[in-house]
């Protein structure tokens, strides 16, 4: 995805991931086209009438109507991107002048902050430019992808302390350059960095494929060396990580606190990266979150080691910087649990996809294309629960959280950093539940800034209504 200049899909929808993640990098994307017969063997798809496409061949994609061309369409840079990445309304046409105009005023009258949800420092300075007061969300399973993952394999096949920390001793700099480009983008802005979330069987080879290489290399099928001794080990480690619902299995906290020295290494690469930043003279705002909570108990373990490392780190170099310590609230346990964990949290930021997932009981990768348009024709939808936020059962859940946080904790800061952050609807509803910021993709930013005022201004007028 990365190196594509689009994306285009047979599964899933428009909140799927592979959309949410091309939304983030501002790629136009069509998801879940399931007319596309899409041949992998043989490096084509297959469109409704016969229209064939190969590797190699050129295709133009229509983000907003979902319409795919064959063939190359000329496409014109949008104006009112180009204000937004270039922050200048002067001389502009008359729609930029009347953007310009509006958004000033957004700014001027909304209580929500906005931030961005970025994983590099270039989409950080994008969000700055985009009008971001900071990061909401940056996913540090993304920096371990390329050439990384190697580095990640080494982790898991570890047989050993020695081997396992040598591995992390090799990520953590390379951690460390990441957030330091981050919180130099975002100097002055808060930066909440979410420790690795996904679980490990993300960054080891598909089983299946795996064990097909090493069964033909046994049998004496495959290629004269087709399977080295790393196979076999990197088979028997997929095998013993393999799990039926892996979403619901070891990632997040649970990860953290079964592989030892994992979120130390991330938490000194971040506590180090602050400390680059005082010294270049900058104003770090680092806030670390972790993922994937359900009891408090999980936040405090959590807590101490992280708390640990932070004062190893400010006493080797002199430079203490202040780094809340909260959690990602998107297990239904611990939104109905969420003044026990507030006791260890100073910030709460809902992952609204996950909860909504959970909550639901649905796989946002899978139903949309399944039977989510049936759902709609028979009422029970008006629109997909992940595209706009489900007030009576989600939203539910979110306004016990804060409720009940804010109770336990004050001064608990709490945000929201699922896509919902980016939906006009979901962000009216963050507006009334008293939440203190909501973030989204750089690219929604300025729609999330709108609303934002939209939702002020509405509350205002209404409240002189009730008062007549």
């Amino acid at each position: 995805m990365i190196a594509a200049q689009g994306i285009l899909t047979s599964r899933g929808g428009k909140t799927s991931h592979a959309a949410v993640v091309a939304r983030g990098m501002g790629k136009t994307c069509v998801c879940g086209a399931d007319e596309l017969e899409v041949d992998l063997a043989g490096r084509k798809f297959t469109a409704p009438g016969g229209v064939t496409v190969s590797e190699g061949d050129v295709i133009s994609i229509d983000g907003t109507s979902g319409v795919v061309y064959e063939g190359e369409v000329p496409v014109v840079a949008s104006p009112v991107v180009e204000y937004f990445e270039h922050g200048r309304a002067g001389d502009a046409d008359e729609l930029v002048v009347a953007v310009d105009k509006l958004m000033r005023h957004a700014d001027a009258e909304r209580r929500l902050g906005v931030r961005a949800n970025s994983d590099t420092g270039e989409d950080s300075a994008r969000a700055v430019r985009f009008g971001a007061q900071g990061i909401g969300l940056t996913r540090t399973e993304h920096m371990f992808l390329g050439e990384r993952r190697q580095l990640v394999e080494r982790l898991i096949l570890a047989s050993g302390d020695d081997e396992r920390q040598a591995a992390l001793d090799a990520l953590e700099p390379l951690q460390r350059g990441d957030f330091t480009e981050i919180l130099e983008a975002m100097d002055g802005k808060p930066v909440t960095i979410r420790l690795i979330d996904p679980p490990l069987h993300e960054f080891l080879p598909d089983l299946t494929e795996l064990s097909v290489k090493v069964a033909l290399a046994e049998n004496g099928a495959g290629e004269p060396g087709g399977a080295s001794d790393k196979d076999r080990k990197l088979l028997e480690a997929v095998r013993r990580l393999h799990e039926q619902n892996p979403m619901l299995g070891l990632r997040g906290v649970r990860l953290g606190l079964v592989i030892p020295g994992l979120f130390a290494m991330q938490v000194r690469a971040i506590a180090h990266a602050a400390a680059d930043r005082v010294k270049a003279g900058g104003d770090p705002q680092p806030e670390i979150m972790v993922p994937l909570v359900g009891a408090v108990q999980e936040l405090e373990a959590a807590r101490e080691e992280i708390e640990q490392v932070l004062a190893d780190v400010w006493k080797e170099t002199g430079s203490e910087v202040k780094t809340l310590i909260g959690t990602m609230i998107e297990v239904p346990r611990a939104a109905m649990t969420a003044g026990q964990i507030a006791q260890a949290a100073q910030f709460f930021s809902f992952g609204t996809n996950d909860l909504t997932q959970m909550g639901w009981g649905f796989s946002r990768d899978d139903v949309e294309g399944a039977f989510f348009s049936r759902y709609i024709d028979l009422g029970v939808f008006g629109v997909s629960p992940f595209e706009t936020l489900d007030p009576d059962g989600i939203g539910r859940m979110v306004k016990i959280a804060v409720k009940e946080g804010r109770e336990t904790r004050p001064d608990l800061k709490i945000g929201v950093c699922g896509e919902h952050g980016g939906d006009p609807d979901s962000v009216h509803f963050f507006h009334g539940a008293g939440l203190d910021y909501v973030s989204c993709s750089p690219f929604r930013v300025p729609v999330a800034r709108l609303e934002a005022g939209r939702a002020a201004v509405l509350e205002a007028a209404a409240g002189s209504s009730d008062s007549r």
